[in-house]
């Protein structure tokens, strides 16, 4: 017998429990014709590249499939038939792969609520100590109340200069 990965897209009005039924058929075709399923996987609603159908968004499912190829067709001839499935794909693979598919570890990578909730503190630069990051902004803001103060020292040394003229022409 020969290995095969599948995987097929039901339409996104469907449940979650119709497309498990839909799966379950899928394999119950498969055992009935001598093969067996090695393993599934349901990567649940995903958004699509593109609009088929009609639908924007699809419930994809993941077979690893060890059976003959009588036994394969007859599984695409009915997910030809069946309305709810919108794509599918079988591959011949030359080994099946242990361990969760790459969308599952996706999924599962984002499930995880381990990690604490980001605020906008943890915003500054990862590279930069603490110490850092309140050194630059001291030396930002003493750049920017030099200009200031010079400003004034010039507004008043241009005062006294206008003021004495008139006190000159007075005498």
């Amino acid at each position: 017998m020969s290995l095969y990965e599948s995987v097929f897209i039901a339409r996104q009005e469907i449940s979650s429990q119709q497309v498990e039924a839909l799966a379950d058929a899928y394999e119950n075709v498969i055992k009935d014709n001598g093969g067996s399923v090695e393993k599934r996987e349901n990567w649940g609603l995903r958004s699509l590249a593109y609009k088929i159908k009609k639908n924007r968004k699809g419930h994809y499912v993941l077979f690893n499939i060890d059976a003959p190829v009588d036994a394969l067709h007859e599984m695409e001839r009915q997910m030809r038939l069946n309305e709810d499935v919108l794509r599918y794909l079988t591959l011949r693979v030359s080994e099946i792969e242990e361990g969760p598919s790459i969308p599952a570890q996706v999924q599962a990578r984002a499930d995880r609520d381990d990690r604490p909730a980001r605020s906008y503190k943890d915003t500054r630069d990862s590279n930069e100590k603490p110490d850092e990051t309140q050194a630059k902004t001291e030396e930002t803001a003493k750049v920017s109340d030099e200009p200031v103060e010079e400003a004034e020292a010039e507004t008043e040394v241009e005062a006294e200069a206008e003021a004495e003229p008139k006190a000159e022409g007075e005498e």
